[in-house]
């Protein structure tokens, strides 16, 4: 698997843009150059659709950058590896810490509880996919757990009065994102065909539980 890239897929290096077609005096005039952040842009969220279908071991750089229409040496140089691609594209994806943050929303089981329920009755979203099926690879297991660490457990532990902080955000944590082998497993269709406000309900009910002191 490769996690790091050096010549490109294509022959023309200013196919991105990166140099200019006629900085040698031969050729057509120069054209505008492309916008470097939106080629940036683009590989970040072909990265995201790709791991999100097929897992960190299912895609390549070359994969990624074809499908974002960019040259391959591009995501080295501007991510350096694909777990480096892989932490940008988690650290952009993810609600969790402001639904947390939220102070002014209702309550935090509350607010978790919903997080939870929109990912379940709404369209299939990247990350979860991306968590589901990456964990695992040892290249990326560290990357996972600093960013359940980052967006989750932190967050959660800094929020709770009372002893055992931290323990009582890693079980809100399992709660929240432990559902990843029951929607592989057995899907969501019993989840969705149940009625939201009632699920809501019932997982406030036990993320009180696990937060309370």
């Amino acid at each position: 698997m490769e996690t790091s890239v050096g010549t490109g897929a294509r022959a023309d290096a200013g196919a991105d843009g990166d140099t200019d077609p006629a900085a040698t005096g031969t050729g057509p005039p120069p054209r505008p150059r492309r916008d470097r952040e939106a080629t940036r842009r683009r590989l970040l969220e072909a990265a995201r659709d790709l791991f999100g279908e097929h897992g960190y071991d299912g895609v390549s750089v070359r994969m990624i950058a074809a499908a974002a229409d960019a040259n391959v040496a591009l995501v080295n140089r501007y991510f350096g590896t694909k777990a480096a691609l892989f932490a940008e594209v988690l650290a952009g994806e993810s609600a969790m810490r402001r639904v947390i943050e939220d102070t002014a929303g209702p309550p935090l089981p509350r607010r978790l509880a919903e997080h939870v329920v929109r990912q379940v009755h709404g369209p299939p979203l990247p990350l979860p996919r991306m968590l589901d099926r990456s964990v695992g690879n040892p290249e990326v297991s560290a990357i996972l757990g600093e960013h359940m660490e980052r967006v989750l457990v932190e967050p959660l532990a800094a929020q709770l009065p009372g002893r055992d902080a931290r323990a009582r955000a890693t079980l809100a944590a399992l709660v929240v994102m432990g559902g990843g082998p029951v929607r592989r497993l057995l899907g969501l269709a019993d989840l969705r065909s149940a009625d939201p406000e009632d699920l809501t309900c019932r997982l406030t009910a036990m993320l009180e539980a696990a937060l309370r002191p």
